[in-house]
């Protein structure tokens, strides 16, 4: 079997199922496919849409294939996106995952560097002061010293090199910017999910439900935008115990004043470092609500808050008390310390 016997039926507008699309990802991963069969493989598939079991079954091929990160027992929730929206915000997941831990959340973020953004979360880490290049025991004890940590796509899938390059030379999202959050190395029991197409959200969160998670949040915001954007026009669904759950928010209603999707538009990663500085040092603008709401969606997934409005209020208070930005100057003394170890 070929990787052209997949990509001719996915051409014709033909769904794979689960197991068919394991066969297509291993023979992806094997190096003897060539790069420009991968890709076309790949557009095939974003042309003709992508279904659940499809990318339920590229994250587990993925997840089997990824490095084994030991992390103590407990509950972890992981907040980054798809990507893939084009609109060149600023880092929201990023910013909001340094609020959640300074609000005792046990945060394992995964993340990358910039496919089809200006700003990837290691990006703008790196930006920060914060490298991309620690090992597994590194990670692991950012996590036990600071409750968060940062899991770098290339370093927990060592695989995905030659995908990486064809992602680029594609230049557009793929399967592979629905799969990203799904292939946290870290077993999750809850997560947030921005991803681009409001109209997958439901299914999208059916994904989630196939691979085990407890309680989730799925949302896509104005524009498909991959986060929660201040606008009345996300679109949300909730799992929980195995029921799929959609719902609505009105920024109104949780204290917050509507912005559009230019508000929250960010730069390079060192412009997008500044902002994130900014916020977490107090000051107001949209992009100080856009973080809060994130933030408030993840404290709701993780179980923190009962409310929304309640999460807004949390993550408002770990900010103006000054803890999330000390998390942050922690993280980045870490990061100093394994530099100097490395540098003796």
């Amino acid at each position: 079997m070929t990787i052209q016997f997949f990509t001719n039926h996915v051409s014709k507008g033909e769904n794979l199922d689960f197991e068919e699309m394991v066969q297509a990802v291993e023979l992806i991963f094997n190096e003897e496919t060539s790069k420009s069969e991968i890709a076309d493989f790949l557009i095939a598939l974003s042309l003709k849409g992508e279904t659940a079991q499809e990318i339920a079954a590229l994250a587990t091929v993925m997840k089997s294939n990824a490095l084994k990160v030991p992390v103590p027992e407990g509950t972890y929730i992981d907040n980054c996106g798809t990507g893939g929206d084009g609109l060149k915000s600023f880092n929201i997941s990023t910013t909001s995952a340094i609020v959640l831990a300074s609000a005792g959340v046990r945060v394992t973020k995964h993340g990358n560097r910039k496919i089809s953004s200006a700003s990837g979360s290691s990006d703008v880490l790196q930006a920060l002061g914060i490298h991309t290049n620690f090992t597994i025991n590194d990670s692991v004890d950012l996590l036990k010293e600071e409750g968060i940590t940062f899991l770098y796509a290339p370093n927990v899938h060592p695989k995905l090199k030659r995908i990486g390059e064809v992602r680029q030379a594609i230049g557009k999202p793929t399967i592979f910017n629905m799969v990203g959050p799904l292939t946290n190395p870290v077993h999750l029991k809850t997560q947030i999910v921005g991803i681009n197409r409001p109209h997958f959200v439901k299914e999208y969160a059916e994904v989630l439900n196939i691979l085990g998670r407890e309680r989730a949040i799925v949302v896509s915001g104005t524009l498909g935008m991959d986060e929660a954007s201040l606008s009345n026009d996300n679109t949300f669904a909730l799992l929980e115990k195995g029921e799929v759950t959609p719902f609505e928010l009105r920024m109104e209603d949780l204290g917050l004043s509507p912005a559009p999707v230019t508000a929250l538009r960010g730069g390079t990663p060192d412009d997008n470092a500044v902002i994130l500085k900014d916020l977490l040092k107090g000051k107001q603008s949209a992009y100080f609500d856009a973080v809060l709401l994130n933030s408030a969606l993840g404290l709701f997934a993780y179980g923190t808050v009962d409310s929304i409005k309640e999460g807004i209020e949390v993550a408002r208070e770990a900010i103006l008390s000054g803890r999330s930005l000390a998390k942050l100057e922690s993280i980045i003394g870490f990061s100093e310390e394994i530099l100097k170890e490395r540098a003796v």
